[in-house]
């Protein structure tokens, strides 16, 4: 059952469907902090996942959100081979206006007091400025800026585990992972989005590009010699690969209707409206989907690499391994006759497994 359906349903029937260990309500009125956390599964390692401050309309729209984005870390971090677990945070209100230094330092205390069950990051709503704040109160926050010891921008590593998951999936549809003379639509041109684009240029990829912010289109298509389109035009484009790296379920019933694509591969988070039914559609019509998930793992990568002391460039070769772990759904996708979604959910929910029984053994 798909979390959004667990609107009527107490918390601990959404705690037991959706195999969660644990729930955290967080509230402070003297800070105005209102959050939930919520950690997924611990089997790997310690539950790791961003903060998001959003204005959500209720509680319960919250609480699906959390459930949903920690449940997608456990995921995450397993098939990458992080020693993860999956977790998240949700702090309702709106960070333009209810966000203060006060607010994040007492969220960071209750991430204190769960003893390094969870460690945070930066998500959606909150910076690395944030991070800072909550490292104030603990040492259980990632993603802080270099200038103080930490990770900084993980944009440049998600890039590259995107764009390592674009070659490994033009290796399996075409033979070979040359990008040249390939064409590529990608919608959304933020931090990871530009960063992609340089990379796909730099291999005399055609790059088409759409994005909502038109000025800055025109930038970013001069800077790397793309092609602007406008967003309505963009599914109806003949191209090799699409990749969504803005908002998700970009890819539902109209859009598979209309893609003229061989591949889908992106950043963005949840890209199939329903998994189930368009992971299914997919595969029937032919295209291959690289799960979000396994190749937008680059920011997990960026956080443990700052957790474990790594540096930037075993960050990055941490994030190249993207190539083998795409290599192995595609190849259980089509061995299994299964959509590629359901393949990276099998390997990952293997491993947890197998880790599960060594640890049962301690």
């Amino acid at each position: 059952m798909a979390l959004s359906q667990f609107d009527e349903q107490s918390v601990f029937s959404k705690l037991e469907q959706s195999g969660h260990q644990k729930i955290v309500y967080c509230s402070d009125p003297g800070t105005g902090l209102k959050a939930i956390i919520a950690i997924h599964d611990t089997t790997l390692g310690p539950a790791l996942g961003g903060t998001r401050m959003f204005a959500y309309k209720t509680e319960t729209e919250a609480l699906n959100d959390v459930l949903r984005l920690s449940r997608s870390m456990t995921y995450k971090a397993a098939i990458t081979g992080l020693n993860l677990g999956g977790g998240k945070a949700v702090i309702i209100g709106d960070s333009r206006l209810q966000k203060s230094e006060a607010l994040m330092r007492r969220f960071g205390r209750f991430i204190e007091n769960l003893n390094g069950s969870f460690i945070t990051a930066e998500d959606v709503g909150t910076s690395p400025k944030d991070m800072e704040y909550i490292r104030m109160e603990t040492k259980y926050v990632t993603g802080i800026p270099e200038s103080i010891g930490g990770s900084g921008d993980p944009s440049p590593v998600t890039a590259r585990g995107v764009f390592m998951g674009i070659k490994a999936s033009v290796k399996e549809f075409f033979g070979n992972d040359s990008l040249a003379g390939k064409s590529v639509a990608v919608q959304g041109i933020g931090h990871v989005g530009e960063i992609l684009v340089g990379l796909l240029r730099n291999e005399n990829a055609k790059v088409y590009i759409s994005d909502i912010n038109e000025e800055r289109l025109g930038q970013v298509a001069q800077k790397y010699g793309a092609e602007a389109i406008s967003t309505n035009k963009l599914f109806d484009l003949d191209i090799d690969i699409y990749s969504p790296c803005a908002l998700g379920a970009t890819v539902n019933t109209e859009t598979i209707n209309r893609l003229k694509c061989s591949i889908i591969a992106g950043s963005a988070n949840n890209q199939l409206a329903d998994e189930e039914v368009h992971g299914r559609m997919l595969l029937e019509k032919g295209i291959l989907y690289a799960p979000d998930y396994l190749i937008n793992a680059g920011g997990l990568i960026n956080c443990y690499s700052e957790i474990a002391g790594f540096n930037k460039k075993k960050t990055l070769q941490m994030a190249e391994n993207i190539y083998e772990a795409t290599r192995r759904v595609l190849k259980k996708s089509k061995e299994d006759n299964i959509p590629t979604n359901e393949a990276a959910n099998k390997i990952a929910e293997k491993r947890i497994e197998d880790i599960r029984k060594i640890k049962a053994a301690w």
